[in-house]
């Protein structure tokens, strides 16, 4: 055994009952209850962030392409499904997917109640997979039913809880949407399920139908469209992929970027990166503030010995390393500790959901939790670095420490 690391453990074993014994688990509670925050933060911060993200993107794609539309800027113009845009979106690498979809402005009524809307129309290539875990009742569209036969599109449309509740509606029922053109052009329409995203923005006033039910009521054939909904491998290639396909586009056709269409949203995210990331750095301050502290107190409690040691030949640089060894078992403990207590807070909360929410405030009900294990094993290493680094601080002050007034140095 090397001869720090002997007289470290020495230290840690003799050190019980003492007043550095107390000050060394303060100094582990506080390396713990840093490691827990920063886990819990991520954890959080991350679902936060995934589970807007996914809201957002069920009806609002990365990026949007469509032909430019007078008049209602809810709906628009007719676009072609063999255009340039189906020639180019192949031959970029960093887009996932794409599907087509159009808008129609309308009025539901019942009876008793009438709701401005905004009918989705989609087609057979729509994925539902992200929007399955919205549906809290009923089943999604279809579009090979017996109406589509006769008429040529279905009449099934999802709306939201909201709209539900506000027109009385449930499974099964009919509704009377009038679409907002001249004439108007009633269609009976068949609720055939129930969504809640917990975002105003769309269960305000979305409803999903058939897209061939657009076609029909803008006079357009089966192969016009209205929007490309165009997704991407790496969210964070959006900009780099919207700047390269305007300089693509043709005239008439226009692009938004789901940072522009939500910006309110995207910013309230960034807000919460920069809230975390200050959070963060004063708990981490703390804990180092109290490693130099408890470090410093056990070297004065150690003064005569490290004037023996001196005395007998020892190095300032082998006697500091005594006392590093000393801070990086406290660290380690602290680690242990810490990331037992909080991935254990994490699992509970993503287990029961504990901790409730204000959809209104938030969009969401619970605090979600996301497990990013490369973040918090970044958030490990990070934290053995600086609280490494800060330990080499405390221990300058023994080469100030002359062996003759350490010996004869009483406590």
């Amino acid at each position: 055994m090397q001869f720090p690391s002997f007289i470290a453990r020495r230290i840690r074993h003799n050190e019980a009952g003492s007043f550095s014994a107390t000050v060394s688990r303060i100094g582990i509670a506080s390396i713990a209850i840093g490691i827990a925050v920063g886990i819990i933060s991520f954890a959080v911060l991350l679902g936060f962030k995934q589970t807007i993200q996914q809201k957002i993107f069920l009806f609002g794609a990365h990026i949007n392409v469509a032909a430019f539309s007078q008049g209602n800027t809810y709906e628009e113009g007719a676009l072609p499904l063999k255009n340039p845009v189906s020639d180019i979106l192949p031959a970029i690498p960093e887009i996932k997917r794409w599907q087509t979809v159009a808008h129609k402005s309308g009025i539901l009524k019942t009876p008793d109640e009438i709701k401005g809307v905004v009918l989705k129309g989609v087609g057979k290539d729509y994925d539902w997979d992200t929007f399955k875990k919205s549906l809290v009742a009923g089943r999604l569209i279809g579009h090979t039913d017996s109406t589509s036969i006769k008429y040529g599109y279905s009449s099934e449309v999802l709306i939201s809880q909201k709209i539900a509740s506000l027109l009385r509606l449930k499974i099964g029922e009919d509704v009377i949407m009038y679409s907002l053109q001249n004439p108007p052009r009633p269609r009976k329409l068949t609720i055939m399920g129930i969504y809640d995203t917990q975002m105003e923005e769309f269960d305000n006033n979305l409803i999903i139908g058939d897209l061939a039910l657009i076609q029909r009521l803008n006079g357009w054939g089966p192969d016009s469209v209205g929007t490309y909904e165009i997704y991407l491998n790496d969210f964070t290639k959006l900009d780099d992929v919207a700047n390269h396909l305007r300089r693509t586009l043709p005239p008439g056709i226009y692009l938004q970027k789901v940072t522009s269409v939500f910006p309110q949203i995207f910013d309230w995210l960034i807000l919460l990166d920069r809230n975390t990331a200050v959070f963060l750095t004063l708990i981490l301050f703390v804990a180092c503030f109290n490693m130099i502290s408890i470090l410093l107190v056990m070297i004065m409690e150690r003064t005569p010995l490290i004037g023996l040691l001196k005395t007998l030949g020892s190095p300032n640089r082998q006697i500091r390393m005594v006392f590093f060894r000393v801070g990086l078992h406290m660290v380690r403990q602290g680690l242990v500790i810490g990331n037992v207590s909080g991935l254990l807070l994490c699992w509970l909360q993503y287990k029961f959901k504990l901790i409730e929410l204000n959809p209104v405030n938030y969009y969401m009900d619970t605090v979600p939790i996301v497990f990013d294990w490369p973040i918090f094993v970044m958030v490990n290493i990070v934290t053995v670095l600086i609280s490494g680094l800060i330990l080499l601080i405390p221990t300058l002050i023994i080469t100030k420490i002359q062996p003759i007034k350490a010996l004869l140095f009483k406590k």
